[in-house]
Formats: C-alpha cells, sequence, structure tokens
C-alpha cells in the first residue's frame, strides 16, 4: 500500500499523531565536519514540511546545538504544526561531569538548553538518548514527569537502553502514577536487526512506537560501499571513514546490500528506498528517521513510500539479512516445544 507523508500514525499508547517517516536534523550544520550548511538544510526542511511531513528529530548536542537552533529559526509560524523530538543524556560541555548523563540535573539543563536553540516554549517529544547505567530509574521517570507535568515537555521516550531496563520503567511508571514512556528509538536496519530479539516485542507489548534511526546503516545500503572499503578508507573525517571505523562495512553487510541492489533492479527503485521499504514492513515500526545531506537526497528517501514489493522478494531479503534470535527466543519458536505445549492442538492467537 502506497504511503504519504500526511498519512499519520500513532506515536505508541498516546494519541499524538506522527508522519510514517521521520525527518533526522543529525544532519543539519558543519560543526562535525560533515552535513549541510544552513541553504540546504532549509530546503530539507521545507520538502519534508511541504509534503506533510510533520515528525522531526533532532537532539541537544546534535552538530554542537546547531541542528537544533536551526531548527528553530525554520519553525517559526509553523511550530504548532510540528512535532520536534530531542533527546538529553550526552555530554553538553567537555569536563563538566553533570552536564551529561541521564540524572535530574542533566535533565534540567539540557531541556533548558533545547527550548533556547529550538526558540519554543515546549518539546513535543523528549527522549533519554543513551543509558547511562549509573541514575536510578525513579529519579528519570519523575524528573520527566515534573518535566511534563510543569508543560516544558508533553511526551517522553528512552533511546538506546536494555529491554528489561525500559519495561521496567515503564511498570513504575504505571504504578506510580507518572508520565508513561510512549517511543523507542533503536538502531534499526536490514543489516541491524537484533531488536528483533527484545526491544521491538517489548515495545508493541508495553505501547511504545519504535522510531528507527540509521535505517540505511549508515548509508551502507545505499550501495556506496564496496569490499575495497573494508579497510580504512584513505580521506579521514569524512562520513564513509566514520562509518568504517563504527564497523559498519562488512562482508556480510556488503552481502546484504547486494541483494538490496538486486530487488532494487528488479522493481526498478533506488536501493535506498528499497532499504528504507523494507523497514516499513514492520508493524511495530511507527517511523524510520531519514538523514539527508541534499534535497535530492530527501526525495529518493521519501520515494520509499511508494515501494511494493513481492512476497517472494520480502522473502530474499529476510534471508540474506535474517539473525539467530538465541536463547531462549529460538527455542520457544522451535518445534520441540511447541510439540510439547500444544501437541496437535490450534490455537489462534488474535
Amino acid at each position: 500500500m502506497t504511503l504519504t507523508l500526511d498519512t499519520y500514525r500513532l506515536l505508541g499508547r498516546s494519541g499524538l499523531r506522527v508522519s510514517p517517516l521521520a525527518l533526522g536534523a543529525a544532519t543539519f550544520g558543519t560543526d562535525w565536519g560533515w552535513g549541510t550548511g544552513k541553504e540546504e538544510a532549509r530546503k530539507l526542511f521545507d520538502t519534508y514540511v511541504g509534503r506533510g511531513g510533520n515528525f522531526i528529530d533532532t537532539a541537544t548536542s546534535y552538530t554542537n546545538g546547531t541542528s537544533e537552533r536551526m531548527l528553530g529559526e525554520f519553525s517559526r509560524g509553523i511550530r504548532e504544526r510540528l512535532v520536534l523530538g530531542t533527546k538529553y543524556t550526552t555530554l553538553r560541555t567537555p569536563g563538566d561531569p553533570n552536564s551529561g548523563g541521564s540524572h535530574r540535573k542533566s535533565l534540567a539543563g539540557s531541556v533548558e538548553a533545547s527550548l533556547r536553540q529550538l526558540d519554543t516554549d515546549y518539546i513535543d517529544l523528549l527522549y533519554l538518548h543513551v543509558w547511562d547505567f549509573r541514575t536510578p530509574v525513579e529519579e528519570i521517570l519523575r524528573g520527566l514527569d515534573d518535566l511534563v507535568r510543569r508543560g516544558k515537555v508533553l511526551y517522553v521516550a528512552i533511546s538506546s537502553a536494555p529491554a528489561w531496563q525500559i519495561s521496567r520503567m515503564q511498570a513504575i511508571a504505571d504504578l506510580r502514577g507518572w508520565s508513561p514512556l510512549v517511543a523507542l528509538q533503536i538502531e534499526y536496519n536490514l543489516i541491524e536487526r537484533t531488536g528483533e530479539r527484545d526491544l521491538i516485542p517489548m515495545a508493541q507489548e508495553l505501547g511504545l512506537g519504535v522510531t528507527a534511526y540509521s535505517p540505511l546503516a549508515g548509508g551502507v545500503l545505499t550501495g556506496k560501499y564496496s569490499r575495497a572499503d573494508l579497510g580504512t578508507p584513505e580521506e579521514a573525517g569524512t562520513r564513509k571513514s566514520f562509518n568504517v571505523g563504527l564497523g559498519l562495512v562488512t562482508d556480510r553487510a556488503l552481502a546484504i546490500a547486494e541483494v538490496v541492489k538486486q530487488v532494487a533492479g528488479e522493481i526498478g527503485r533506488t536501493p535506498a528506498q528499497v532499504g528504507l521499504a523494507w523497514t516499513l514492513q514492520n508493524p511495530a515500526l511507527t517511523a524510520p528517521v531519514v538523514g539527508a545531506r541534499t534535497p535530492a537526497q530527501l526525495e529518493d528517501n521519501l520515494g520509499a513510500l511508494e515501494v511494493e514489493f513481492t512476497e517472494a522478494q520480502l522473502a530474499r531479503l529476510d534471508a540474506v539479512s535474517a539473525i539467530d534470535l538465541g536463547y531462549p527466543h529460538a527455542m520457544l519458536a522451535g518445534e520441540h516445544i511447541r510439540a510439547v505445549t500444544l501437541g496437535g492442538l490450534k490455537v489462534e492467537v488474535r
């Protein structure tokens, strides 16, 4: 089924309506040595919003705050139409131990910085960005709830945290009447599918809408990498050297990218569109977060909303990218367990 940016979806167990593709603003600004300048970023923003898009993803520390400052300027006059999602936790001031982390002081400082940079009175969606393994969950949840009660934040969410901690937090929030988590952001793409083990099923069970960052695996699924890139690129400081340094370019990743390229050729689409469209097939996923450096790249990415696969093509993509679910999931899905728990019975699950 063909989608459009104004075919809105509910975010988790909230009534918040968001577009099926979120615009990632981590590329807004060149402070990190790559990205896009203000003029091009404005074109990206206008293209996305002009097509009916309303869900924009950033963080207080993206491009050293430039991302939020640009969004604040671009949003003037249409702020109410947008769902701005930002994040806290990463270090804002080198040398200041309390300018990062999940604790209340970091939370308060980061939110105030985001409100100034975004030039807004409130944040639609605030994520805890990365788990710090130090802050008690009660401190995090009460701090987030206080911000919601004060109207500075409307909805709270979490990213890059263990499934057992997230489920524990959601249970505590429910029991104490604090603001529940409504979204979970994870890395998810054809190369990185390990979220299917616990994180995605947990999100479905507990009412968290899933947003996926890096849906094209840092560009690896676009076909721009080859086996020559398995070593370190000669040019340092580029996005390519960054991705290679992160270990994103592997034999397995390149094999998956090759099948993506083949399917793209069969249906007359680009590899980027195929990679993004695959994530849209997962009913547990609310919105992949797409990042682009040029309007042409964004237009290409938005074309993923129109991609349709055959069952055979989906099966090939699933097969080449399949992961071992591990214990206990693989055991519980096995024929032996089915036999000893159900025998020959058929039980319909709705």
